[in-house]
């Protein structure tokens, strides 16, 4: 870079920049680079304490912000001292003074504008340090005095303020979306980079030109006494640094034991319990794990997303704070696990963090299947209910009587069945229950099904265009398949099946008298010497009215003392 000094006549010229090898003390250079560097670090670490101290955060913003300030301040006054011209130079008290202040009041308003939480806060904030830093260089800058002139050059000084700027806000969000150590590492190397190019940059703006009748201020500062200035702020810087180390390790140690505490806490715990940060798990208990099939371990770190299986979820429970959410849970082997899952907000290692709670219903969730279906079902064979097959043929009925079709019902009664009970037990009973509608449901189609109305009756809707020969080819089937069943076993022997048939829409229009008609078949079945089958005609309606005529008479007369013996 050779002589720095151009003459203009009997004017000398100096470029700072051009005569960086000539004219610095590159151990001053040097020096100054590692006390911006520590500056930077020790800045990062009290903002991060300060983002998690709670009631005390304003006061740790405040040490952070005299860290950061007196770090820009002396690295910047090291630098200049490193600059030896051969000329005449001292520093105005009060503008030094005053870049101090600036310094350290707009890194601070920077720290707190970047610990709002709001989006983009942090590079807002490292917005605000970067203008710190371009204030509080070109103060201090306005305080270097020469026995001649500075020169600046517009467009390299906006170019210092801009990479300034970038560099900063770029250190800041680094520094505020992680605390892992790649992260504060990371951060503060950026900021010592923004706080250094700043400075190089503004320094390459800037021609010095000699004017041999101009004089120093006599109350200006000599270089001498800013060294001592610049030594004692740079005390301070390690006297923070200490400090910020210190509690640092108190941090690390009080996280681990909160963090020790509370897993043990957790995994006492029977629900499975996850802590997140974010969308990523930070850490799980063992049963939680269980219930994955995963080591607790290897589930911290995971995004809460590989565990819920809708992807709304966690929106779901998001919305649901507090209140239990059931979803569904995806096991490490692809199973996926009905849970109950509550969200609530926590604090955790120092930061608002969300508390997941699952607890397994897969239990509960068959236990409630199992109901219901026992609601709609015969707990002995299996069958529809009553219930349930009413509600079958409601249905079957009105789309029959809508549409025209023609569907079916059977009605069927074992026959001499009280007579099995008597002689073999009401467990032989139920066994003969259960193999006749094992046998009859295996001769049934898709569009028929069976039920038991209750002790030895049961009863059969044959739907999709069922006719009076469809039905009563059935009836046969039935009975020949019960009689068959029954020959090798002595209790099924004395058992056989009378079967009921009525026609909808031909016999009735309604279920009640779709059921009575069938169960008026089934009767005259009976009457006429079981182990057949009977359809429903019109004069069976007469004869059975006539027939329960007759018998309401007998039973008045014999009320009423009206019997004699002639």
């Amino acid at each position: 870079m050779g002589q720095a000094w151009r003459d203009v006549g009997s004017v000398g010229m100096l470029t700072v920049i051009g005569c960086f090898t000539d004219q610095h003390d590159l151990r001053l250079v040097g020096l100054a680079a590692a006390i911006c560097a520590i500056a930077a670090l020790t800045a990062i670490r009290l903002l991060r304490h300060a983002g998690s101290a709670g009631r005390t955060r304003l006061t740790w913003l405040v040490v952070a912000a005299i860290s950061s300030g007196t770090g820009i301040f002396a690295t910047h006054f090291i630098a200049m001292l490193a600059f030896q011209p051969s000329i005449p130079s001292a520093y105005d008290h009060g503008l030094t003074l005053l870049s101090l202040v600036i310094a350290i009041c707009l890194t601070g308003l920077g720290l707190r504008v970047a610990l709002l939480g709001t989006q983009g806060a942090s590079w807002l904030g490292g917005l605000v340090v970067g203008l710190g830093i371009a204030a509080m260089h070109y103060t201090g800058m306005a305080a270097f005095e020469v026995t001649g002139h500075l020169r600046w050059n517009p467009a390299v000084v906006a170019a210092s303020i801009v990479v300034g700027e970038l560099f900063s806000a770029v250190a800041l969000s680094t520094a505020i979306r992680s605390r892992s150590l790649t992260s504060l590492l990371a951060s503060a190397a950026i900021l010592t980079l923004a706080i250094g190019a700043h400075h190089t940059i503004g320094m390459a703006a800037v021609t010095i030109t000699e004017n041999p009748l101009a004089t120093l201020s006599p109350h200006a500062m000599s270089p001498t006494w800013l060294a001592g200035a610049v030594a004692l702020a740079s005390l301070a810087i390690f006297v923070l640094t200490a400090t910020a180390h210190a509690l640092s390790l108190r941090e690390q140690r009080r996280v681990h034991g909160e963090t020790e505490r509370m897993r043990g806490l957790a995994n006492a715990a029977v629900e499975g319990l996850i802590v997140v940060d974010g969308h990523r798990v930070v850490t799980a208990n063992v049963s939680f794990g269980r219930l994955v099939g995963l080591a607790d371990a290897a589930v911290a770190g995971l995004p809460v997303s590989t565990f819920l299986t809708e992807a709304n979820a966690w929106q779901r429970l998001a919305c649901a704070m507090g209140q239990p959410v059931e979803l569904g849970l995806r096991h490490a082997a692809g199973e996926i696990i009905a849970v109950e899952a509550i969200l609530r907000r926590i604090d955790f290692a120092g930061k608002s963090h969300q508390a997941l709670a699952v607890r397994d219903i897969r239990e509960r969730k068959q236990a409630e299947r199992h109901i219901q279906y026992l609601a709609h079902h015969d707990a002995l064979t299996g069958l529809l209910n009553r219930t349930a097959f009413n509600a079958v043929l409601d249905r079957a009925v009105a789309a029959a009587v809508e549409t025209g079709a023609s569907i079916a019902v059977l009605c069927l009664d074992l026959d001499r069945f009280k007579a099995v009970n008597d002689l073999f037990g009401h467990a032989a009973g139920d066994a003969m229950l259960a193999r006749v509608a094992r046998c009859v449901t295996g001769l049934l189609g898709p569009d028929q099904c069976m039920a038991r109305l209750g002790g030895d009756e049961f009863a059969i809707l044959m739907d999709g265009q069922a006719g009076p020969d469809a039905a009563e080819d059935l009836a046969k089937t039935i009975i020949a398949a019960l009689a068959a069943q029954a020959s090798d076993r002595t209790a099924d022997a004395m058992v056989g099946v009378s079967i009921g048939i009525a026609l909808c829409p031909q016999d009735a229009m309604e279920r009640q008298d779709l059921m009575v008609h069938a169960d008026t078949a089934l009767y005259r079945a009976k009457a006429d010497g079981r182990g057949t089958y009977g359809v429903f005609e019109p004069e069976m309606g007469i004869a059975v009215r006539e027939r329960h005529g007759v018998e309401r008479d007998l039973e008045c007369a014999l009320a009423r003392d009206e019997f004699h013996l002639v």
